[in-house]
């Protein structure tokens, strides 16, 4: 299982003139592949900003799907932000540079030229669909902000360096009246003992799940440790007099 950053970057998003699509669709294409979305991060347009966060995520070997920020305009800084945070020059890449030539001839240049600009030693990620292309160096990959552009660029990533793995299994219950300090012991005696199970506990008062107070419990992981941990889930709040539902 792979495990991905997501970064969504434009000013455009921070002060809501524009709604994000990008987080549940690529939460999805990650979970169908049997991959896991590790974190995302909101970023405005600021090469700073930018740089240093790519330096965190370079620093710690992380894999990173961004997107935005990667066009030509004063605003987009994201291709020069990686550079600078891989302390690496910013070139045309050639086949890039191939592509916007030939889609624009003369018009190439002074300004759509610099879209083939990335990070030297950079690989491309094809853009089926006015095929300016993103790109890909570290296991960082910078894809358009436009959705229709980023999607099929992430399918086309995704299946060509990460193979598909069996997607984890998660079962979910909900228990009436349950109360989390009832209960701390069992599960993190449920954590211990299943340490490569993803657990987790939310309580509520009330929701279109169930009216009342109840905690909705979860584990994700391999069809066989989810069964256990589950079964384990189970019979102790039947010691606790608590009873359980499938959500």
């Amino acid at each position: 299982m792979a495990e991905f950053q997501l970064f969504i970057i434009g000013d455009e998003i921070l002060s809501g003139r524009r709604q994000d699509q990008h987080f549940p669709v690529m939460l999805q294409k990650l979970k169908a592949r049997g991959h896991k979305l590790a974190g995302a991060r909101y970023l405005p347009d600021h090469r700073p900003t930018l740089v240093e966060a790519f330096r965190l995520t370079l620093a710690a070997r992380q894999k990173v799907i961004s997107c935005g920020g990667i066009g030509g305009t004063p605003d987009d800084h994201t291709r020069q932000a990686l550079a600078e945070a891989l302390e690496l020059p910013l070139v045309p890449q050639p086949e890039a540079l191939r592509i916007i030539e030939t889609k624009f001839g003369d018009a190439a240049y002074p300004h759509r030229a610099r879209m083939a600009e990335f990070p030297q030693g950079a690989e491309l990620v094809p853009n089926p669909v006015n095929q300016i292309a993103g790109c890909s160096i570290r296991e960082h990959y910078l894809l358009p902000g436009f959705p229709e552009m980023a999607w099929p660029m992430a399918d086309w990533l995704l299946d060509t360096y990460y193979p598909a793995e069996e997607p984890p299994v998660t079962r979910s219950i909900i228990s009436p009246n349950a109360k989390e300090g009832d209960l701390i012991d069992a599960m993190e005696a449920l954590t211990q003992r299943w340490p490569d199970v993803a657990f987790s506990s939310l309580p509520s008062f009330g929701n279109n799940r169930h009216p009342g107070l109840h905690i909705e419990f979860s584990v994700t992981g391999t069809p066989e440790a989810t069964e256990a941990a589950m079964h384990f889930l189970q019979e102790a709040l039947a010691q606790h007099g608590l009873a359980w539902s499938n959500s």
